[in-house]
């Protein structure tokens, strides 16, 4: 199925009065953020996307594919990635990418390098071909995940669960996933991925109250940001293999 664009037609909050945002549209190759504190709603935002609700959740909201609600023949739209994302089959790394692509018609070979290329750029643990599913890191099993839905499924639409606290290197997740024309909708607190996003959907007491996109003072504050992020995630990494920082590596 060719998406052309996903509808989020409003529900209620969890005060039961109606969402103030009455509608949000998104097409291939947006990214969206759900922005709002814990208890705002986002999770359950996510889940009605996930679940293609058809105001028959507790939200009363509708999912909309290319302006008609989802039917039980347009299943597989959704890929849902959370923090405690995990593998339970016993296989290994090449057995699991050789079997996908063969449900999928897809030669096998080129694809198993390409993801492994790929998922090794969003972690700091090397991810290798005969390595056991079960031995995965939570980062290194998130990473691989990313790479298996961007270059390997076709599923359109991607959910991410609070990306930063995944172990992997959340801003090339998000233009992997972005840039295969993939929607992506990700709940976060991350200043700075808030800020990468195309738009971010302000959460409150359950409900949609407002849709933004970032300026261009935002946008030059997410640059500093960003130097920021990344001068913690290298001492970080520094830290993790046992060395020792000086005030040059902290800067």
């Amino acid at each position: 199925m060719i998406i052309e664009k996903m509808t989020i037609l409003s529900g209620t909050d969890k005060q039961g009065k109606a969402e103030p945002l009455k509608q949000v549209d998104l097409f291939p190759g947006d990214s969206l953020a759900l922005v709002g504190p814990t208890g705002s709603g986002k999770s359950e935002l996510l889940s009605d996307i996930e679940q293609a609700a058809c105001g028959d959740t507790r939200s009363g909201r509708t999912i909309l594919i290319n302006g008609n609600p989802l039917t039980g023949t347009s299943t597989g739209l959704v890929a849902t990635l959370s923090q405690k994302t995990n593998f339970v089959m016993d296989a290994s790394v090449e057995q699991f990418i050789m079997l996908h692509a063969e449900s999928r018609g897809r030669e096998g070979e080129p694809l198993l390098t390409s993801i492994l290329d790929m998922a090794n750029g969003l972690c700091g643990e090397p991810i290798t071909r005969d390595m056991s599913l079960q031995v995965l890191s939570g980062g290194q099993a998130r990473a691989l995940m990313i790479a298996d839905i961007a270059l390997l499924s076709n599923t359109p639409i991607v959910l991410i669960d609070e990306v930063e606290n995944a172990g992997i290197h959340k801003f090339k997740a998000l233009e992997v996933l972005a840039g295969h024309r993939k929607i992506v909708i990700s709940a976060t607190h991350d200043p700075v991925l808030i800020l990468m996003n195309d738009t971010r959907l302000v959460m409150k007491t359950g409900g949609m109250t407002a849709l933004l996109s970032a300026n261009d003072g935002e946008r030059e504050y997410a640059e500093q940001l960003k130097k920021m992020d990344g001068a913690l995630m290298q001492a970080r990494e520094c830290l993790r293999r046992g060395q020792t920082l000086g005030l040059q590596e902290a800067m």
